[in-house]
């Protein structure tokens, strides 16, 4: 019977405050630092308890745009925007070092994980500023995306991420979180969705498709309202169905 091994991965440090309870049931973590959330002190409080629970910690950068939560793209000239998101990422990078823990991976948040998925030019601007890690970490990316082709183009080792409580559209864009059909919160739905992704390498799309996926971590978002309850019905399901969790 074939097994298969997975990353479930969760956006935390963006004020819920519900890591403690995640952590059990997840392997990789994206901290947000102070782009759309996030600062030193939940920094260090998220990263002590991904180190108890042996959940992997990335950067999660944004827009700098907390107002917004970094859910709305921003206009912003080239040099800014390659200064605030090494800004960011050099900001957790220290914390790590001084609690002794390796950045494993950077994933970027909200507004700009769409924009890089299709627009070349900001992405290649969004991985100059994140150039110097190249050789340390993975990048999160959506598959068959600019920001993609981009990283594998400069050497970046790509890991392709999927979404477990978001639906997507045709283009495998995520539907616009304006849609009352963007989230699945339902965690036997959500299980469906990621069986489809990670028995099959295909999604069913809001319209009623299957279109093909490769990913290799999939998401479920710590802001979700019954992330915990998603989260820990998997912890169950998962088994039956010969999939377990990667740590």
């Amino acid at each position: 019977m074939k097994q298969w091994e997975v990353d479930i991965n969760c956006d935390v440090g963006e004020g819920i405050g519900n890591e403690g309870q995640l952590f059990p049931f997840i392997s990789s973590c994206n901290l947000a630092c102070g782009g759309h959330a996030g600062d030193e002190d939940t920094m260090q409080e998220v990263i002590s308890l991904a180190r108890e629970h042996g959940v992997r910690v990335g950067a999660h950068p944004s827009y700098p745009d907390r107002e917004n939560f970094g859910r709305q793209s921003v206009k912003m000239e080239a040099k800014a925007f390659r200064e605030a998101i090494r800004s960011q990422v050099d900001l957790l990078q220290r914390k790590l070092t001084d609690l002794d823990t390796p950045m494993t991976h950077i994933k970027a948040h909200g507004a700009l994980y769409n924009d890089l998925a299709r627009d070349r030019q900001l992405a290649y601007q969004y991985l100059e500023a994140i150039r110097d890690y190249r050789s340390a970490i993975a990048l999160y990316v959506p598959y068959a995306s600019s920001i993609a082709e981009a990283a594998n183009d400069m050497g970046f080792t790509c890991v392709y991420e999927a979404f477990g409580d978001r639906n997507y559209e045709d283009d495998l864009s995520l539907v616009s979180r304006r849609s009352p059909l963007a989230l699945i919160t339902q965690p036997y739905e959500v299980l469906q969705h990621l069986l489809r992704m990670i028995r099959n390498s295909e999604v069913k799309t809001v319209s009623g498709n299957l279109k093909k996926i490769v990913a290799h971590t999939y998401c479920i978002h710590g802001d979700t309202a019954t992330a915990f309850e998603i989260l820990a019905y998997l912890s169950v399901e998962f088994p039956k169905h010969h999939i377990h969790l990667r740590k």
